[in-house]
């Protein structure tokens, strides 16, 4: 089992495979390798295990996790000169299974589109035909029953699409009600009906997204207690050390080819010691600490790691670059009278009886995910954008559209199943503030009047971030600047997107009608034209943490870290494995796009291991 007083002496012998960071994809590879029994993995992870946390295993409690230092690394960007000069909170899991045992559980299929584009990018293998087993490959889907059909409409429901026997178990809840069946309604009543399933990977309007909540237990599926179960702990060829960093890859450097040959390990306690790997080192520290690890290892852009003290392995410029994120814009709505809101939760009296309800039985709202969502075109105050306002719009702004990768998204986004937006309804307020201190502060139940919330998320950003170290020392924490809207043509986007939230709220919509007349907005700002919606963006937006892209499967001369088959350039025995490596942002939730990733990389790893001996 995992702990962090693994004997030493287990890491004496050199393994097969040693993976950095016990998150979301380094468990499902650790896990997928260790089915062969005669290789030896070492999985090191800087959180410790939390299987068996309420907080982190009951849905409901999704929040009491957010900025503790036991659970959430808690990063915090620069002020965003976009966003009000706010700085942004970005939420990491800081635990077996990673940010899987912290998110929002929301399970959603990226478009066809968009994972096209990254084969058409360099990355032979990688398109969403080839990509596709494994989205079936890591879940188990429980058909929704006929009660939830009924509220939410899953008439687009295909059950062949979900065919798979994964370790993540995914169910559609018994928690919807009228705010779900109102959502779908409108969505309809304004062109964005879905007619098929999401799943297909070309699905545009409202539809309701299942959750990685095991139905059975009514507690959350993620990868710390599915890929990582006590019979796969039990494995004699895995061994687990948590609350132990590692604080820089160990390459050999005497021939002529650079060779990752393991790593230097640092426990809670501050004692060092080197491991390591026979075959090779699988970075998935995520797309914040993966960089972060390869710069203080020497693999880098020169200059950077000569300020910190680092000596230099492998010069490349693009590690840290590229970071992609969806922004997303809240906006909270008083409901009427009678109409459901979470936000009666603020009751301690009401949160104290829900949390007891659940664990008596697992009944009750903190046993379920209620969010719905939609996939929209651009769209704006008028509704649907004409394909040819379409193109005009692009058109304008093609200078600042010219990397292949935004020539790829602008093509897309032109399309007529390009999703710019990703629409979402939140059950309670939601909140900017202009410095927070986590996450917890954006879900603070703070006004006295109930509110649901519609979220505004840009599917598909121009813009692009980065994360760099700032001390050679693995104790100091990276700097991520995501820089939001650095590219204009993100926030003119955006605004469109906000200014048709106006539409689904309008008092004759089916969702208008759960709205108190004259109710409250947070913000105040009615978005009915372009410049209030960039006001409302700069003051609500703030990030949906799915954070990728900064170690980019691309060609090493247009800003890649790693080739189609996630080794590093310039390194032999070297991979990544985590949403680092994500060319460009997928539509929507992108956790189920890193199990698929991470399922497709742990077969890539064996295949290139046989060939290997075989070629031997």
């Amino acid at each position: 089992m995992a702990s962090s007083e693994t004997p030493f002496d287990q890491l004496d012998k050199p393994f097969d495979y040693i993976v950095v960071g016990g998150g979301t994809a380094g468990l499902v590879v650790a896990n997928r390798l260790t089915e062969d029994s005669h290789v030896r993995v070492l999985v090191v992870e800087a959180g410790a295990d939390r299987s068996s946390d309420p907080f982190v295993l009951t849905p409901g409690l999704v929040p009491a996790v957010y900025g503790k230092d036991e659970y959430d690394w808690n990063f915090k960007s620069p002020p965003q000169s976009t966003l009000n000069n706010r700085p942004i909170i970005q939420p990491r899991g800081k635990m077996l299974g990673g940010s899987s045992g912290l998110n929002f559980m929301m399970l959603l299929y990226p478009g066809k589109g968009i994972i096209d584009a990254w084969a058409a990018l360099g990355n032979s293998g990688w398109d969403y035909d080839s990509l596709a087993p494994y989205f079936r490959k890591f879940a188990t889907v429980h058909a929704p029953s006929q009660a939830t059909q009924d509220i939410v409409g899953l008439t687009y429901h295909n059950e062949g699409l979900a065919a798979g026997d994964g370790p993540i178990q995914v169910s559609f809840g018994e928690g919807y009600g009228p705010n779900n069946k109102a959502w779908m309604s409108a969505f309809a009543e304004l062109g964005l009906e879905v007619s098929t399933d999401p799943r297909s990977g070309n699905a545009i309007g409202a539809f309701q997204n299942p959750a990685s909540i095991d139905p059975k237990t009514k507690t959350r599926s993620y990868a710390g207690n599915t890929y990582y179960s006590p019979e796969v702990a039990k494995r004699a060829n895995l061994v687990v050390l948590t609350e132990t960093v590692v604080s820089k890859i160990l390459f050999d450097t005497t021939s002529a080819d650079v060779i990752a040959t393991g790593v230097q390990v640092v426990t809670k306690d501050g004692v060092k010691k080197q491991v390591s790997a026979s075959h090779e080192v699988i970075l998935a520290a995520g797309a914040i600490q993966t960089p972060q690890i390869l710069e203080l290892s020497g693999v880098g852009s020169k200059d950077l790691l000569e300020k910190h003290g680092v000596s230099v392995v492998i010069e490349n410029p693009s590690v840290g670059e590229n970071m992609q994120d969806h922004a997303i814009v809240v906006q909270s709505f008083e409901v009427a009278d009678g109409v459901t809101s979470g936000d009666v939760l603020r009751d301690p009296n009401v949160l104290e009886a829900l949390v007891g309800m659940y664990q008596a039985s697992g009944d009750g709202p903190m046993g379920q995910s209620t969010i719905s969502v939609a996939y929209a075109p651009l769209v704006d105050g008028s509704g649907l954008v004409a394909p040819e306002a379409k193109a005009e719009f692009f058109k304008s702004h093609e200078t600042s559209l010219s990397s292949p990768g935004q020539k790829a998204v602008r093509s897309l986004l032109e399309s007529p199943n390009g999703t710019a937006f990703q629409y979402l309804l939140f059950p309670t307020q939601s909140h900017s503030p202009a410095n927070p201190a986590s996450m917890a502060d954006y879900l603070a139940l703070t006004e006295p009047e109930n509110f649901i919330t519609i979220m505004t998320v840009l599917n598909h950003p121009f813009s692009r971030g980065s994360v760099h170290i700032t001390s050679g020392e693995v104790g100091a924490a990276p700097l991520w600047d995501p820089k939001f809207h650095q590219n204009e043509v993100d926030l003119e986007v955006l605004a469109r997107g906000v200014q048709f939230v106006e539409r689904i709220v309008a008092p004759t919509s089916p969702f208008g009608k759960l709205l108190k007349t004259d109710g409250r907005r947070l913000p105040e700002i009615v978005a009915d034209d372009l410049e209030k919606a960039k006001e409302i963006i700069r003051e609500r937006q703030i990030s949906v943490y799915h954070l990728s892209g900064s170690c980019s499967m691309l060609p090493r001369d247009q800003g890649g870290v790693v080739d189609e088959r996630l080794r590093v350039y310039g390194a032999k025995n070297l991979r990544i494995v985590d949403a680092s490596v994500f060319p460009l942002e997928p539509s929507g939730n992108i956790q189920s796009t890193v199990y698929a990733v991470a399922e497709k990389a742990a077969d890539i790893i064996k295949e290139d291991h046989a060939a290997a001996v075989k070629a031997v």
